[in-house]
């Protein structure tokens, strides 16, 4: 290798390593506002809440766990066809996704909410938690005719 090829390739690799940094770093605060959003949820400050979930799906659309947070949101108000949207939305996104679930509120009865631990990639699938909120959801509305 050559003066300039050696060159290249240190500018490379450090501007690879400064990407991977930067991944890491919004990592970092995604999930720091995923767990602000829990948090204001469980205190019942919903559209705090609300809006923490919102900015993360700017910045990453389509984030299930954001989706289904949501989702738990809208079933708080009672708004249950739009938290079922959200979690149908949620469900292909999940796939692969593995939490490692800090809290579970239970909202109504029949949606839960995730906290996760913040900066951990867990080991708990999110597929089948989603899918159990699509159902309690889906018998809500079975059970409440003129539900919302």
């Amino acid at each position: 290798m050559n003066r300039l090829q050696l060159q290249i390739a240190a500018v490379l690799f450090t501007l690879l390593l400064g990407v991977g940094w930067a991944v890491a770093q919004t990592d970092a605060d995604q999930a720091r506002k995923m767990v602000q959003g829990y948090d204001l949820l469980e205190a019942g400050k919903l559209r705090q809440a609300q809006q923490f979930y919102e900015e993360i799906l700017k910045q990453e659309p389509g984030n299930p766990l954001a989706l289904n947070n949501l989702a738990a949101i809208m079933v708080t108000k009672q708004k249950y066809k739009e938290a079922l949207a959200y979690l149908e939305q949620a469900l292909p996104q999940a796939q692969g996704y593995k939490i490692r679930v800090n809290r579970v509120c239970d909202v109504e009865g029949i949606c839960l909410a995730f906290r996760p631990l913040e900066n951990v990639y867990g080991n708990q699938e999110l597929v089948p938690l989603i899918k159990l909120n699509i159902d309690m959801v889906k018998d809500r509305l079975k059970a409440a005719p003129g539900a919302k």
